[in-house]
């Protein structure tokens, strides 16, 4: 049993980490953070790799929000604008169209709450991967939790870096493999064969 936060379309490491416990519980009592994977992911990108970033309403100056109680900004287009940079990455990965259909309500769908939307994220990930992965949610702040702590995975500053196999990218430069990106990278380009690195892969943690 591992204890994690939600994210927005989790790196490998994170949906690996998922894909190989006997069941996730996810944090709802941490206070909201900057820089982290709370509301970004890393894709592909001609040029090596590109942060996608969903905005959020600030709270007012000084005061703490929870995870679960931050809004969306709407005010930009940015779900047009990141379903359109995943379009130009991977349109010609051998899978894409094969996924597409599926994930493009959650570019179309207004958004309101970011916890609620990583959720959903999660929920349709394991739909299209295969993965059947019991999960709960936390009911109070445990800095010493009794499940396996993975929380840390959520940092983007601090991010650690972990052995991962090589798998075929399609914007990848011979011999430079991108490690760790969303893991729409590694179901565009693997597909179906998406679960099998996930489930099978060395433990990292």
């Amino acid at each position: 049993m591992i204890l994690l936060h939600p994210t927005y379309f989790p790196s490998i490491t994170n949906m690996m980490a998922m894909a190989q416990a006997s069941e996730v519980v996810f944090e709802t009592e941490d206070n909201y953070q900057k820089q982290t994977y709370r509301n970004r992911t890393v894709i592909a990108h001609s040029n090596g790799k590109l942060p996608l970033h969903v905005p959020i309403q600030h709270s007012q100056k000084g005061l703490r929000q929870k995870t679960k109680e931050v809004r969306v900004d709407n005010s930009f287009p940015w779900q047009k604008q990141h379903w359109k940079s995943l379009q130009t990455a991977y349109r010609t990965s051998p899978f894409f169209e094969y996924y597409e259909d599926d994930l493009a309500p959650l570019f179309i769908q207004r958004v309101e709450s970011l916890f609620e939307h990583n959720l959903a994220i999660f929920e349709l990930l394991c739909e299209l991967l295969g993965l059947e992965i019991p999960f709960s949610k936390t009911t109070e702040y445990l800095k010493n939790p009794p499940q396996k702590d993975l929380r840390f995975l959520v940092e983007a500053k601090k991010e650690q870096e972990f052995p991962l196999e090589a798998y075929p990218q399609v914007l990848q430069k011979e011999g430079d493999f991108l490690k760790n990106l969303s893991v729409l990278d590694l179901l565009f380009n693997e597909g179906p064969n998406a679960v099998f690195y996930l489930e099978n892969h060395p433990s990292i943690f």
